[in-house]
């Protein structure tokens, strides 16, 4: 069972109601709304974990929701559809999506979708905030503070600094990062990569030419290294 919250936005009343059931009976909480507009109002109140997103929306279509949603949040988004046209696909991934279901789908496939994609954007409140002399970060607020400054990150800066947060001293590929916060249909964009790490760099690094916190493991990935704890300080809480 999941505690997960999942916003359904889907104009068509039938599709709502069996996704409400069969969501909520595996233990998910659900909100729902049936225009573009109400989810991107919704999203940004609510916070969820995951979004199902209709991609034929009246008004505000699907694809303009997801890219407004994705302005303010990076809450995996599973994009529904009717169409199966490689192309199709393709405008939806660009468009900020994570993952791309087609009409009618298995109720089953939906759910290891779903499964899937919460597995790679773990909930933020599973990570304690990171407390450093430099700067700190909360991840449940997605606050930033450099040198007594808060910073804004873009989104997918936010979740790239997450990601190698959670796993710190250990490198993390190029790929894995890419696929976790792209979706998975990337791992070869590594310029996308690399232009958020260096912005990344300039708002948290002293001197981002010569980081001490975000380190290029060369051909592998990237890392994130702690700051080290000094020696007496160590000593004395060890006592």
């Amino acid at each position: 069972m999941s505690s997960a919250n999942i916003l359904v936005v889907d104009d068509e009343p039938q599709i709502r109601r069996v996704l409400r059931s069969t969501l909520s009976f595996r233990g998910y909480t659900i909100s729902e709304v049936s225009s573009g507009e109400e989810a991107v109002e919704l999203a940004s109140k609510l916070k969820p974990d995951l979004i199902l997103l209709d991609v034929n929306l009246p008004g505000m279509s699907g694809i303009e929701t997801c890219r407004e949603i994705r302005r303010t949040s990076d809450a995996p988004i599973i994009m529904l559809t009717v169409r199966s046209a490689e192309r199709d696909k393709v405008v939806a991934l660009d468009a900020g999506a994570d993952d791309y279901v087609t009409k009618p789908f298995g109720i089953e496939e939906l759910l290891a979708r779903i499964r899937a994609s919460l597995r790679r954007h773990p909930s933020v409140d599973a990570l304690p905030p990171f407390v450093s002399k430099e700067f700190t970060v909360d991840f449940e607020s997605r606050r930033v503070v450099v040198s007594g400054e808060e910073v804004h990150l873009a989104p997918k800066e936010f979740e790239v600094l997450r990601h190698l947060i959670a796993n710190q001293g250990k490198p993390v590929t190029h790929r894995r990062l890419l696929q976790i916060v792209w979706g998975p249909e990337y791992g070869d964009e590594t310029e996308n990569l690399r232009v958020v790490i260096n912005q990344l760099r300039k708002k948290i690094e002293k001197d981002p030419s010569q980081p001490k916190f975000i380190l290029t493991e060369p051909w592998v990935g990237y890392r994130f290294q702690p700051p080290k704890q000094p020696a007496a300080k160590a000593l004395r809480s060890s006592r």
